[in-house]
């Protein structure tokens, strides 16, 4: 039944501001109305659409305004610098640091995150060949170390 996530949608403050981070992303603008728009993720298979609204201002909290994109684990292994050249600040979402991406080893899970200019939560995230039972998070340096 279920294939996968078809569309997420969040709001946005500034739709012209939107629409050029997420094109920096390299994420594809499909239609664009007065308020809203929508870029492909993956064309034909899923969007997200960018609704301005009062909305943009509710404070974040993980069940809202957060969308995570997979990514492979050699484009996971670049992605500070790959945000970092289109000015796009990494930050800490589990008090470890931003060298690299974190692993949470128990969910064999590679991630990075990031805010686009509304504080909505971006995250890039990627899928490990191998679960451990640990659930302390580490560097994904660290996982590789120990675990591959």
């Amino acid at each position: 039944m279920i294939k996968g996530l078809y569309e997420a949608h969040i709001p946005v403050s500034n739709l012209q501001q939107s629409i050029d981070f997420y094109t920096k992303l390299g994420l594809t603008l499909y239609k664009r109305y007065d308020k809203v728009a929508f870029f492909w993720i993956e064309e034909g298979k899923s969007w997200i659409g960018l609704w301005v609204g009062s909305e943009a201002k509710i404070p974040y909290h993980v069940s809202l305004r957060h969308i995570a994109f997979f990514v492979d684990l050699e484009d996971i292994k670049k992605a500070k610098a790959w945000l970092k050249e289109r000015g796009i600040e990494v930050r800490d979402e589990f008090g470890i640091g931003t060298e690299e991406p974190i692993v949470i080893p128990s969910q064999a899970h590679a991630m990075i995150y990031f805010d686009d200019p509304d504080g909505n939560s971006l995250e890039l995230i990627t899928r490990l060949p191998k679960e451990v039972e640990q659930s302390e998070k580490m560097y994904l340096s660290e996982w590789e170390k120990q675990y591959l």
